[in-house]
């Protein structure tokens, strides 16, 4: 049967499905290993973004939100970092109640050896075939896998993953 609803977009919408697929499958598995931590992609991520909020100033909601994972499962991961020592949690200025999660430096030299890898063996083709495109046709794929994967959101604020 031809799926002729998906019209030019098939072979795309094919590369991401494969892309997904295999990703999901290795996301929570702790495979990678950094003197002797065993950490996960889900675990790289929360880390690559906790750097990243050094500038944004987000608050944990907001850093979740962009990972398109719930609060809960942030919450669960940077607890695994702080149990591994990668990450600390430290009182916000002038709260007595909000944290903030700061990546210490042996987390960041994980990222650094993480990058290094991950680079080389995964992104360095995709980026040769993406720097083919425009700035404006990058934005375009950008906002189309942002729309498409966007979660709707149920009355408990978690995503509805169906």
């Amino acid at each position: 049967m031809k799926l002729a609803w998906m019209g030019e977009n098939r072979e795309i919408v094919e590369a991401l499905i494969h892309y997904c697929n295999i990703y999901a499958g290795v996301y929570r598995i702790e495979k990678m290993n950094f003197r002797g931590i065993a950490y996960s992609y889900s675990q790289i991520q929360v880390l690559e973004y906790l750097l990243e909020n050094e500038e944004r100033n987000d608050n944990m909601s907001a850093i979740a939100h962009r990972l398109g994972i719930t609060r809960s499962n942030f919450t669960k991961i940077v607890t695994k970092l702080c149990k591994k020592g990668l990450v600390e949690k430290v009182r916000a200025p002038g709260s007595k109640r909000d944290l903030n999660v700061i990546v210490n430096d042996l987390g960041r030299e994980l990222y650094e050896d993480y990058t290094k890898g991950i680079l080389k063996r995964h992104f360095e083709p995709m980026f040769r075939d993406l720097d083919k495109l425009s700035p404006e046709a990058r934005e375009h794929v950008r906002d189309a896998l942002f729309h498409a994967m966007r979660p709707r959101v149920d009355a408990s604020g978690d995503p509805d993953r169906r």
